[in-house]
C-alpha cells in the first residue's frame, strides 16, 4: 500500500485563485490594459473553479479543451472583448506567463523537495512550502516583467554607418529614440545625434546651426552634412549629424537615431 495523500480543497482553491490572479495581474501590467482589480478578481475566481473538474470523469482531450475555454473566459472577463487581435494577445501573454510561473514552481519543487508525492497540494510541510511559494511567486513575476521591458529596450539598438563627405566612415552603436524628431527647417533633413567624442578627430569645413527646443531649454545645435546614412542594407542621404556635447544614453550608445528612421531605414 502506498502512502496516502491528503488534499485540502480550501487550500487548493486559495492557491489556484492566488496564482490565477497573479497571472492576470502580470498580463494587465505588461500589456497596460488598465483593468480594475474587481475584473481581475472575477477572472481569477472563474479560473479557480477548475478544481471541481478533478471530480468529473472525462478524457484528457476534453479536459484540455475545457481548460482552454475557461482561460479564454478568464481573459475576456478580466480585460474585455474589443477585437480578435486584442483577445489573442491577452490570451497568448496569459499562457506565456503561466508557462514561466509553472516552470519556476516545478524547478523549485525538483530542487528543494525531499520527496515526491505526486500532486504538490499535500499535507506535508504545508505551513512552510506554500507560504514560501506565495511570497516568492510575485517576486519572480516582477523580475520577469522587468526583464521583458529591458529586452524591449534593447530591440531599439542598431548598428549604423555614417559616411561623411570626405569619404570617412563611422560605425556606431545607435539607439532609436522616438522622441528625437529634430529636422532642419531649411533643408528639411532629419538629424541624428552623435557624441562629440566620436568625431573630435574629424575636421569639418562648414557647420549648419539648427534651432532646437527641449523641455527646459532651447538653442542652436551644431550639425554637419553627410554623404549618407546606412542601417543594415538600407541607406538614406536625407540626414544631418548633430554634434552632442553632453552624454547620450547609457549602455554604450554613441548615436541617437531620429524617429523618422523607423519609416525610412528600418
Amino acid at each position: 500500500m502506498g502512502e496516502k495523500m491528503t488534499i485540502y480543497l480550501d487550500v487548493v482553491f486559495f492557491l489556484n485563485f492566488f496564482f490565477d490572479f497573479l497571472l492576470l495581474l502580470t498580463v494587465n501590467n505588461t500589456l497596460r490594459r488598465n483593468s480594475s482589480l474587481k475584473r481581475l478578481f472575477l477572472g481569477a475566481l472563474i479560473g479557480s473553479l477548475t478544481i471541481f473538474l478533478l471530480f468529473i470523469s472525462m478524457t484528457s482531450l476534453v479536459l484540455f479543451l475545457i481548460k482552454v475555454l475557461i482561460s479564454i473566459l478568464m481573459c475576456v472577463v478580466s480585460f474585455g472583448l474589443k477585437d480578435r487581435r486584442y483577445t489573442i494577445q491577452n490570451l497568448s501573454y496569459f499562457y506565456m506567463t503561466s508557462t514561466v510561473l509553472g516552470g519556476f514552481l516545478y524547478f523549485l519543487q525538483l530542487s528543494f523537495s525531499e520527496q515526491q508525492n505526486g500532486l504538490i497540494f499535500t499535507y506535508d510541510n504545508i505551513s512552510i512550502s506554500y507560504v514560501f511559494l506565495v511570497i516568492i511567486s510575485p517576486i519572480m513575476l516582477y523580475i520577469y516583467i522587468k526583464q521583458r521591458r529591458e529586452v524591449s529596450h534593447y530591440e531599439r539598438f542598431y548598428e549604423v554607418k555614417i559616411f561623411f563627405l570626405d569619404g570617412k566612415c563611422l560605425s556606431l552603436n545607435s539607439y532609436l529614440d522616438t522622441g528625437n524628431k529634430l529636422v532642419d527647417p531649411i533643408t528639411k533633413k532629419k538629424i541624428v545625434l552623435v557624441s562629440s567624442e566620436k568625431i573630435q578627430d574629424m575636421h569639418f569645413k562648414r557647420f549648419i546651426y539648427v534651432p532646437y527646443n527641449s523641455l527646459n531649454h532651447h538653442g542652436l545645435m551644431k550639425c554637419v552634412s553627410i554623404d549618407y546614412l546606412e542601417v543594415g542594407e538600407k541607406r538614406s542621404r536625407n540626414y544631418l549629424v548633430g554634434i552632442s556635447e553632453g552624454d547620450l544614453l547609457s549602455d554604450g550608445v554613441e548615436c541617437v537615431l531620429n524617429a523618422y528612421c523607423l519609416e525610412e531605414l528600418l
